[in-house]
């Protein structure tokens, strides 16, 4: 029985401020991703990072947060979503969840979901101008529950933030507040009132003063000696944070000495000490301004309250690239800055390799107050813990991911690294980090920043690849010195010689060509021929850190691969490209509609230049390519439900000619194409829109189908790997629906057999793009968990869900 474990999965957060909480008890932070909720451990020594991702939701997941159940003490999950649901993840016997209820009624986008601690009461606010009021109910395990009210919003705004306050848990008519902000300037309070029915919440008080939308709410006991209140936090997007404190009872407005220092520029006063009064089952209560807190420049996201309950501060991330701790002064009350983390002003700019990373999107207490996070909107997550004894936030290593569908992957040629390249316009490598006996994955370089979505990538050899964007031509990049010396020192990856490699790259501003550090680029290209002096300037090499992987702060900017070569020629978008296994040619294809552009293109690597003529056998656009074993033959697949084989010439080793072709090769489009990893019988597979894979042999001049292997779905992606035996191959199936199987192949009769499928829970949400079976070379068997057992294979996956996989698959027949 073939066993699958998950090794490593990288994917990037939502930028949505309410996708994303930590839980205080297992120390879980859920964020969403994508359409799935991705569970890490920040705590975690082991630098695992994401471990999990619940599959479940059918659009992108908006809403994250957790949930005590008050009589029974269960955890809960429960996650909003683009698709109107919102679901109910129970924890299971291993480390994850499953659902166990959905909840339906929103016609909108689910834009918060607020909880009250103590209370199985829960609200939802969605894009449908309601808020809806849920109770919660366990009974055998089994959990229900039911819609008690909605509410509707007037006027009509789209609610944005909520949150959830029992007021007395003790008191026998539990009344509670709900706090409502979104795409309006101010805070509308509900509280529950005393009526026959069950829960009610009725509009209360409007809170007046924000002067764009709100963002974020939070509710903060605050108890001095014996009198007891709270402070509600309201974020918004003018900039500000205000504080409100809430009182039971009625309180006497304390009147303004001087009304020139209320104000803030203008005519209008900005702070006002109005008391608002309302009723909360049968109780009076007001709420009075207490504070308005001034330092972000742009806007704010998120303001949560340390959980722990000794210490009253705010943490607030914003779009000005900071997260900001807030509280007030021992000796006077005024609230001020304690810590600021992240960037300064001037260091702002374009969310690129030269510029910042386009503001924080959420930042998030760890349960016990001493570690900070936040989400940037790169979808990488950063994390701060606090060095009592040097009285510092010091930063540490976070997780990271794509945030768009991820389009290509492949490893180097030894097995030594993985590349990815994403429609999130970025390429990143992925090396395991050995060390003490214990070994994780990490995101060790982003080699390309682009301003494209980018399609399709191959390498080049040990230190060099190619990929294709949307801009219509080829980059080929070079691996700078540092970033060779970094993986030899952590992961034990022999480099190259270093003294071939440049040392750093820069990427110029506003430019798409990555350059050499030192290279001269104030006319050297045309990006740049009408800048200023000023912005052609490349920032001086800054030295990476090579105690550990590089933190977010240095893959976004300093870890960029020296551009080499620019590959021209196609008319449209780069579809496909392949390089040979002696690394002497690509081949490239683009997307096309006709004949004139269904066309593949070669290039020689030794000097770059293209070789003609084209290669011409299809009418659409090409969708793979790949050469055979020994670089013999080239196979090309399409849209146009053909196939191509090309045959080199044994005298001119540039030259191909068109062996054959099969135009009905499959009923529909075919989608994915590999060949068997064995000189002789050549055999090869493909699959297609049709749902089936069929594996083709060559017999004379032709190739006929002598297996095929029907699936569930249309077949998106394919990959050979060999086994122990000679007669033997294990060939990998990926489907548009995210299933994965994996099948074993006996040759030469290509009789097959399932050898396993993975499970839904661990497989990804959406189409496989790419899979890739990590070379058994020497450096990847010393790296390998497996030490070399060749019953023991890695497979990497690539996903239209933004993840990237890899898998370890155990007791592989022999």
């Amino acid at each position: 029985m073939v066993s699958v474990a998950t090794d490593f999965i990288s994917v990037g957060g939502n930028r949505h401020p309410g996708a994303a909480d930590w839980d205080t008890q297992s120390g879980v932070l859920a964020y969403g991703a994508d359409n799935n909720v991705a569970l890490w451990k920040p705590e975690d020594k082991s630098n695992r990072g994401v471990f999990s991702l619940l599959v479940g939701h059918e659009d992108k997941v908006s809403a994250v947060r957790f949930l005590t159940f008050p009589e029974t003490g269960t955890r809960l999950l429960l996650t909003g979503s683009v698709d109107r649901t919102i679901r109910i993840w129970k924890p299971n016997s291993s480390d994850g969840y499953y659902c166990a209820c959905t909840l339906i009624g929103h016609t909108g986008t689910i834009n918060a979901i607020a909880v009250g601690n103590g209370s199985n009461i829960v609200a939802s606010g969605g894009a449908d101008g309601t808020a809806r009021i849920w109770r919660l109910d366990i009974a055998e395990d089994t959990i229900s529950a039911q819609c008690l009210q909605t509410i509707s919003m007037k006027p009509r705004f789209f609610p944005l933030a909520l949150a959830l306050l029992p007021l007395d848990l003790e008191d026998p008519k539990r009344p509670m507040l709900l706090s409502v902000g979104g795409t309006t300037n101010h805070v509308h309070i509900y509280a529950t009132q005393n009526t026959a029915q069950d829960v009610e919440f009725v509009w209360g008080a409007k809170l007046s003063g924000h002067e764009a939308w709100i963002r974020s709410l939070a509710f903060k006991e605050n108890t001095v000696g014996t009198q007891k209140d709270f402070i509600l936090a309201s974020a918004s997007q003018d900039k500000y944070i205000r504080l409100w404190r809430i009182h039971r009872g009625e309180v006497a407005p304390i009147e303004s000495k001087d009304e020139d220092e209320m104000v803030l520029g203008g005519d209008t006063p900005t702070l006002s000490n109005k008391a608002y009064i309302f009723n909360a089952s049968g109780s009076t209560y007001s709420v009075t301004f207490e504070a308005l807190l001034l330092g972000h420049e742009d806007w704010i996201y998120t303001a949560n309250w340390n959980p722990n309950a000794e210490k009253t501060q705010l943490l607030s991330a914003s779009a000005d690239n900071s997260l900001t701790i807030w509280e007030p002064d021992p000796t006077t009350g005024v609230w001020v800055t304690t810590d600021r983390m992240g960037e300064i002003s001037s260091q702002k700019g374009s969310t690129s390799a030269t510029g910042s990373t386009g503001g924080f999107w959420i930042g998030l207490w760890s349960p016990d107050g001493k570690q900070v996070v936040s989400l940037a909107r790169t979808g990488s997550w950063r994390a701060w813990y606090y060095d009592e004894e040097s009285d510092f936030w010091q930063q540490k290593l976070g997780v990271t991911g794509h945030v768009r569908s991820v389009n290509d992957i492949q490893w180097e040629a030894r097995g030594a690294y993985l590349l990815s390249t994403s429609s999130d316009q970025t390429s990143r490598l992925y090396a395991e980090w050995l060390r003490d006996g214990s070994s994780s994955w990490h995101e060790f370089s982003r080699p390309q920043i682009h301003g494209y979505d980018l399609n399709c990538l191959d390498t080049l050899g040990p230190a060099r690849f190619v990929s294709g964007a949307d801009e219509k031509l080829l980059r080929v990049f070079n691996e700078p010195k540092q970033i060779a010396q970094l993986l030899e020192k952590l992961c034990d990856i022999t480099p190259s010689t270093n003294d071939e490699l440049p040392e750093t790259a820069n990427i110029p501003v506003l430019g798409l060509s990555n350059k050499a550090a030192g290279e001269d680029v104030t006319i050297a290209d045309n990006e740049m021929a009408n800048r200023g002096k000023n912005e052609s300037e490349a920032a001086p090499p800054i030295a990476l850190p090579m105690h550990q992987p590089p933190l977010e702060d240095y893959l976004a900017r300093h870890t960029l691969w020296p551009e080499h070569e620019k590959l021209y020629g196609h008319g449209y978008e780069i579809s496909a490209v392949a390089v040979s296994h002696d690394r002497s040619l690509i081949a490239t294809a683009c997307k096309a509609s006709s004949i004139d552009h269904a066309v593949i293109r070669l290039y020689d690597t030794r000097d770059w230049h293209e070789i003609k003529p084209s290669l011409t056998a299809h009418s659409l656009t090409i969708t793979s390519l790949c050469f055979s074993e020994t670089d013999n033959y080239l196979l090309s697949v399409g849209r146009d439900r053909q196939f191509a084989v090309f045959k080199r010439d044994e005298a001119d080793p540039l030259k191909f000619t068109t062996l054959t072709s099969n135009p009905k090769a499959h009923s529909r489009m075919i989608l994915g194409a590999a060949w068997a990893p064995i000189p002789e019988p050549l055999v090869f597979a493909t699959a297609g829109r049709d749902k089936s894979v069929k594996l083709w042999q060559m017999k004379s001049d032709t190739f006929e189908c002598v297996s095929t292997i029907s699936l569930k779905s249309a077949v998106t992606s394919l990959s050979f790997c060999s086994s122990k035996r000679t007669d033997i191959l294990y060939l990998a199936a990926g489907e548009e629906t995210g299933q994965i199987s994996i099948h074993e192949v006996s040759i030469p009769n290509s009789e097959t057999r399932e050898l396993a499928t993975l499970d839904k829970a661990i497989s990804p949400s959406k189409a496989i793009t790419q899979l890739a079976w990590r070379p058994d070379s020497a450096s990847a068997v010393k790296a390998s968990v497996g030490n070399g057992d060749l019953r023991t294979k890695t497979l990497a996956t690539a996903s239209e869900d933004s993840s990237v996989r890899i898998y370890r698959l155990a007791d592989l027949p022999t």
